[in-house]
């Protein structure tokens, strides 16, 4: 595994790790006091600057305005974008939006493309996904109750979201909805776009996540929808096929995951190792002659080198073979990253100690927005029995 970036690709993560340390990581004190919704106008800006210099969407084809990268470029982008937690946003490859534009340029139909994906690739609107629901657990996604009856060339959708993030703020919606509830449990429901001002769409709030509400994109809404009319040409591909299409959504996403927490984890890293050498916890002797602090320090260092290495593999073998052939890899990364990231920002804002609980540094932010890496996208639990079952059946299992 030859995973050292070629000497263009090199080129082009400098420019972007320096447009990311000059122009973005000033703003971090203003996201932390403020919140990302006073933080948009100058955002608005920094997308600009990041539109001109040729670095918009990494990730998205030449053909639509991007980059072209494969996946394995952008994972290494990805990296550097999740130094900051507003990375990913000013070089236009955030979630939920990537996954969306990935989605209708899969599966959306000419009209879908002119109406929905235009707009969201040039930046002109965001996006959200509705799929989990409060009334079920979100580790069984084939058990929902939002349903879309169909009603002569429309749908009538009625059901109840949440977690949807970004929603605040959004243009439109893709809506997982149950369309066939007859049909066999992976082919009951479809994903269907509707717009957010739509009569009968109604963000209820936004969620508190330990304590902070959040707005604008940064910001996860419960979602009612209450006889929510649009047409049935709103479905994005063949009907009861929400599934399929959630799946493809999900690898790659998966990815863009991975590679933005061991961006956290290094920035963490920075912020520990300065941290160790530049604390006294007595004259003369800082927390770095601490063998517990060391020890921190050799596992984080080892935990990411590795972690990386293997969200790349899983990369190349998406870009090689196919996201379903990479199917364990990617259930791997997935409950493995989210340890990674979980344990060396915890050891980061240990070293910081009280300050660590603040908004002083980026830590605090860190340890309350990404608890949720192990639980998004499928909880570590599921992605554990999944390719564990895979592996057991080559053994006759």
């Amino acid at each position: 595994m030859g995973f050292e970036p070629r000497p263009e690709l090199q080129e082009q993560l400098d420019r972007i790790r320096r447009f990311v340390d000059d122009e973005l990581l000033p703003l971090e004190p203003k996201l932390l006091a403020e919140g990302f919704v006073a933080c948009l106008p100058d955002l608005e800006e920094k997308r600009r600057k990041v539109r001109e210099a040729g670095l918009w969407a990494p990730w998205l084809s030449a053909d639509h305005g991007g980059m072209g990268m494969p996946l394995m470029d952008f994972a290494y982008v990805s990296e550097v974008l999740g130094r900051t937690p507003i990375g990913h946003y000013a070089f236009h490859s955030q979630a939920p939006d990537v996954g969306n534009m990935e989605l209708l340029l899969h599966a959306g139909s000419d009209e879908q493309k002119e109406r929905f994906l235009a707009p969201l690739v040039r930046g002109e609107v965001r996006s959200c996904f509705a799929m989990t629901e409060p009334e079920h657990a979100g580790s069984n996604p084939v058990w929902m109750s939002t349903v879309a009856r169909a009603d002569g060339d429309d749908y009538v959708i009625d059901g109840h979201k949440w977690f949807t993030t970004s929603a605040d703020g959004a243009s439109f919606a893709i809506v997982m909805a149950v369309t066939d509830p007859e049909g066999e449990p992976h082919a009951r429901a479809s994903q269907i776009l509707v717009p957010c001002d739509a009569p009968g769409f109604e963000i209820v709030r936004n969620i508190s996540v330990m304590g902070h509400p959040g707005g604008g994109w940064a910001s996860h809404s419960e979602v009612r929808l209450t006889g929510v009319r649009v047409p049935q040409a709103n479905r994005l591909g063949p009907e009861g096929s929400g599934f399929m299409l959630a799946q493809t959504r999900l690898g790659p996403g998966r990815i863009h995951h991975c590679m933005r927490w061991i961006g956290i984890c290094e920035r963490a890293f920075e912020l520990m190792c300065r941290r160790a050498t530049s604390r006294e916890i007595a004259p003369g002797k800082s927390l770095g002659t601490r063998q517990i602090v060391q020890a921190w320090i050799a596992e984080s260092r080892a935990e990411i080198d590795s972690a990386r290495l293997m969200v790349l593999h899983t990369a190349e073998q998406i870009d090689r073979h196919g996201t379903f052939a990479a199917k364990n890899e990617i259930s791997l990364i997935k409950f493995h990253v989210a340890g990674v990231l979980q344990r060396v920002v915890d050891r980061a804002l240990q070293v910081h100690g009280a300050l660590g609980m603040t908004d002083d540094t980026l830590l605090a932010f860190w340890y309350r927005e990404e608890r949720a890496a192990r639980i998004y996208d499928g909880p570590d639990e599921v992605h554990k029995i999944s390719v564990a079952k895979r592996i057991l059946r080559q053994f006759g299992g």
